[in-house]
């Protein structure tokens, strides 16, 4: 009887101990971001046959440390960190290119319309020289203008192709801990008999929450314990414990531009960029095509229309020498790009300005499908057009003449940039204030060139003959500015839909110390009791001994 006594004793005291280890660690733990609190369940041992009596019990033993744990919840966080940190990443951009365009010290309004009251002082007083001087002074400071504010957002835009490099090496390093961790699960499982390894699953679910903060992803798990973790459209980053690794390098025409390359066991490079989403990797991507491409096309549109559509009336005019008028800027003309890996055909296809007003704020793909090159604008990828091989195409403002393009193959393509750098580009093309035409054929004194440069000023050249040179820089700061605006409500909006995911995991898997405190006085109590249940049946077994002695 007292073996019986002292084997229950035995079985509580060593269960009770594990309880108080497990509650400790859950004390220990308290302040660890991501940890899950655990829990001991203990099962009753099997009981002893009496026969015709019945049986009696035989103690109690512990039947598993449990991770309190919701899954779904989990998920939740994933998806709201990913959100949240694209939409800070995005309006962190946004609102400093907002900033930027509607300063009024630096912005674009204010030197254009300085310089068009420099024209219309020309206007006043044609003969005066100085009025002159004035006029291309001012010209040469809203040229400087806009090379400002092209600086500023090519160094944003550099800025952002380091970062787009530096998450790409932490979402290697995560991918890569997360594949050894996994290991590490299986290996112990296996060893555990399928027992979880409750801490190593926190690791690793912190692991995942952390590169949930980089990029959107999405999780499976495989039967032996291991996750398995895709990124885009189901690209494969974690396979258990393989990793497919990513780069940060050129890949498109641009060999500026890093792009998001998805490396293949192949050793090529297979770019993922319009597939990531989420993250902070997601809203600098999103940054990068919704504000600063838009900002400097639109920007580099007003350029280009200015230029254009300024030397064309100048040239209609007389200088104070009498001669006809020259260009008063120099225009911007467009970029054609591509990758010469990519490209068969040997040639450039002739890139002109046909019509300011059709310039939109998009680049273009000019691509061979075999039969015709097909023009898409980008990144929407909407056809703007077809034109076979030698031939020429007019769409959106552009002129597109491929004469000089030959040997085209299949998928052979350029990239053109009709306004993306023209804010850099535009320069005055004069110095001489004489050469100013400002008359229209009718003698020094004439003025009438001059009003119609001046009239330029409120002309709908630009958005398909809809908007003005500053009403073009006001839909630009709209732009941006709505952008930025619904970009900070949204990254708000997710702020606290991640606050409340977050408190609704603590209450779910953190650590209560009220709670742990009482299951630890609990806890004690039961260790002593079994310890007195132990030193009775020592007490028991004595006394036997004894009686027997005698």
């Amino acid at each position: 009887m007292s073996g019986d006594i002292l084997g229950i004793g035995t079985s509580a005291l060593l269960s009770y101990q594990q309880a108080l280890a497990t509650t400790g660690h859950n004390i220990a733990n308290v302040g660890r971001e991501g940890y899950s609190r655990q829990r001991v369940h203990f099962a009753t041992m099997p009981p002893q046959s009496l026969g015709s009596a019945g049986y009696v019990g035989s103690g109690v033993r512990i039947s598993g440390v449990e991770r309190i744990y919701d899954a779904f919840v989990q998920r939740q966080m994933q998806s709201s960190t990913s959100t949240y940190e694209q939409q800070a990443a995005y309006y962190g951009y946004a609102a400093r290119v907002d900033d930027l365009l509607a300063d009024p010290n630096i912005g674009l309004a204010p030197g254009l319309q300085q310089f068009f009251a420099a024209v219309q002082e020309v206007s006043s007083d044609p003969t005066s020289t100085a009025a002159r001087q004035v006029m291309i002074s001012e010209a040469e400071t809203l040229a400087n203008r806009f090379g400002f504010l092209q600086q500023w957002l090519g160094e944003q835009r550099a800025i952002l192709n380091g970062q787009i490099g530096s998450n790409i090496v932490e979402i290697n390093a995560l991918s890569d801990s997360i594949a050894d961790i996994n290991m590490r699960i299986v290996e112990v499982t296996g060893r555990a008999g399928g027992a979880p390894p409750n801490d190593l699953l926190d690791q690793r679910d912190n692991l995942v929450l952390q590169l949930s903060e980089i990029v959107s992803i999405t999780t499976l798990m495989q039967d032996d314990g291991a996750m398995n973790v895709f990124i885009g459209s189901g690209q494969n980053l974690v396979l258990g414990n393989q990793v497919t690794r990513l780069s940060a390098t050129p890949l498109g025409a641009d060999p500026t531009q890093n792009d998001v390359g998805l490396v293949l066991q192949s050793g090529g490079v297979l770019d993922v960029s319009h597939l990531i989403d989420g993250g902070r990797l997601g809203g600098l991507l999103a940054v990068r095509t919704g504000v600063l491409d838009v900002t400097q096309n639109m920007l580099g549109r007003i350029a280009v229309g200015l230029a254009e559509t300024f030397n064309a009336q100048h040239m209609l005019g007389e200088d104070l020498n009498g001669n006809p008028g020259v260009e008063f800027f120099n225009s911007p003309q467009p970029e054609i790009l591509y990758r010469q890996g990519d490209l068969v055909a040997t040639g450039l296809p002739g890139v002109t300005i046909d019509d300011v007003g059709g310039l939109t704020q998009y680049d273009y793909e000019l691509r061979f499908d075999g039969t015709d090159w097909v023009l898409r604008s980008l990144p929407n990828r909407q056809v703007a057009g077809t034109v076979a091989p030698g031939g020429t195409l007019t769409a959106h403002g552009l002129e597109i003449d491929m004469s000089g393009v030959s040997g085209e193959a299949t998928n052979d393509y350029f990239v053109i940039r009709p306004t993306r750098n023209a804010a850099a580009g535009i320069s005055v093309a004069i110095d001489d204030p004489r050469l100013v035409a400002a008359s229209g054929g009718g003698g020094p004194g004439d003025n009438s060139n001059a009003l119609a440069l001046a009239a330029l000023r409120e002309a709908r050249l630009l958005s398909g003959g809809t908007a003005t040179f500053g009403g073009s820089y006001s839909s630009l700061i709209a732009h941006v500015g709505v952008n930025t605006r619904t970009a900070e409500v949204t990254m708000k909006a997710q702020e606290r839909m991640l606050a409340d995911v977050r408190a609704q995991r603590e209450s779910i898997s953190g650590v209560n110390l009220d709670e742990e405190a009482a299951n630890l006085m609990r806890f004690q109590q039961a260790y002593q009791a079994s310890a007195q249940v132990i030193a009775t049946a020592n007490r028991l077994f004595d006394e036997l001994l004894a009686a027997v002695r005698r």
